[in-house]
């Protein structure tokens, strides 16, 4: 029989995913806006940041009120993991705002004439970010550590756009207050994938008991 407790610990995850659900949302068409050049989206992404943040607040209430009951081991450390997972989704809210604004200010210039591997590093981005929730929500520890490779991927990405903004402003005085527009981006989307990969560890150790940070353990075992 499904007792009071548990009835909460469902309602708890059920809040982490709804604000996980607002947060890929916000990443997204974040991005969108600065690909299809929508100032009206990147409005609304930076608009709509106030609904994480007060996910966020009720969250943690949710947490707080979870602690004082005493909890099982399995159930203390979900409570510990969504402490952390609410963390992250705020951050990544936070990181889908910068993008936005800075899309808005290269709405209103024009486009910088370089090919970038941001449309890869975006896509490798919310990739991450969408297997690493719902390795959570299925609380698949194997799905979440494939998560965790990728984000070397993501950092040599990051490495080379900024390489390339760097020699373009070089090149072009004229570009340069467009280009370091464009490397927020990519330091946004990178942060955002070391998220991603921070709510990967969480799930591994919610699900396993293990703590991976740091140690070999993380990567997914050869097959």
């Amino acid at each position: 029989m499904e007792t009071h407790l548990d009835v909460e610990m469902d309602r708890l995850r059920q809040r982490l995913l709804l604000m996980a659900s607002h947060a890929e949302m916000a990443v997204a068409q974040a991005s969108q806006a600065l690909t299809q050049r929508d100032e009206e989206l990147a409005m609304r992404v930076w608009e709509n940041d106030r609904i994480i943040d007060h996910l966020e607040v009720d969250t943690d209430e949710m947490i707080i009120q979870q602690l004082t009951k005493a909890p099982l081991a399995t159930d203390l450390r979900l409570v510990t993991v969504a402490i952390k997972i609410s963390k992250n989704l705020e951050r990544i809210g936070d990181e889908a705002t910068k993008i936005a604004k800075r899309a808005i200010d290269l709405c209103r210039e024009a486009p910088v004439k370089i090919k970038l591997d941001l449309p890869q590093m975006t896509r490798l981005t919310l990739g991450m970010l969408k297997a690493s929730l719902d390795a959570f929500g299925n609380q698949n520890p194997a799905a979440a550590r494939a998560v965790i490779p990728d984000d070397r991927k993501v950092d040599l990405l990051n490495k080379k756009i900024h390489q390339a903004l760097a020699l373009q402003m070089a090149k072009h005085p004229d570009t340069i207050n467009r280009c370091l527009h464009l490397m927020v981006v990519s330091k946004s989307l990178e942060r955002i994938a070391d998220h991603a990969t921070n709510i990967a560890e969480d799930v591994v150790y919610l699900c396993e008991a293990r703590d991976i940070r740091h140690t070999g353990a993380k990567w997914p075992e050869a097959t």
